[in-house]
């Protein structure tokens, strides 16, 4: 009993703490779209994985080939037991070789993906503060993480002045 008291003190608490501050929600992805930068840094990415799976297909190619040869030195009788064990040892490295560049693209596709997204987040976060303080919000959300956001949607707003930051980043010197 003691515990369902708590729990309504909190709800009603909660509420009334929600109904002293101003909300607004706004589409991140929708806003992230909108941004130049944004499809740019998408290109830069695709581009990168497009070479990096070119690079992993031809390392593919060249261990299904040397597999290839292997098994018509096998199927011919030509090995010794030493050379087939020699030559499978051959192909656990190649292997091996290929499943570490595999491991190591994906890492490298996370690093280049976390340096192209840091400026664009900053923008986003920025320009969000820029509204968010222009509107006097205490609190803006996300609409992917709410089920229901009744309030003001800022996210055309936040369009706007992400543009205004790109276009003075464009106009100042580097």
């Amino acid at each position: 009993m003691k515990r369902l008291v708590l729990i309504a003190l909190v709800v009603m608490g909660a509420g009334l703490a929600s109904a002293q501050s101003k909300m607004a929600h706004l589409n991140s992805q929708e806003i992230m779209e909108a941004m130049p930068s944004y499809k740019e840094a998408v290109a830069k990415l695709q581009n990168f994985e497009k070479e990096g799976y070119t690079e992993l297909q031809a390392m593919k190619s060249e261990f299904d080939a040397a597999v290839q040869v292997y098994s018509q030195k096998v199927q011919s009788g030509n090995l010794s037991p030493v050379l087939q064990q020699i030559e499978e040892e051959k192909l656990g490295k190649k292997e091996q070789a290929l499943m570490e560049r595999q491991q190591s693209l994906q890492q490298e596709m996370q690093t280049y993906s976390n340096e192209l997204n840091a400026p664009i987040l900053d923008k986003v976060e920025k320009a969000v503060k820029i509204v968010s303080e222009r509107n006097k919000y205490d609190y803006v959300f996300d609409v992917s993480t709410l089920m229901i956001h009744n309030g003001p949607d800022i996210t055309k707003e936040v369009i706007a002045e992400i543009a205004k930051l790109e276009s003075a980043a464009a106009t100042t010197p580097k």
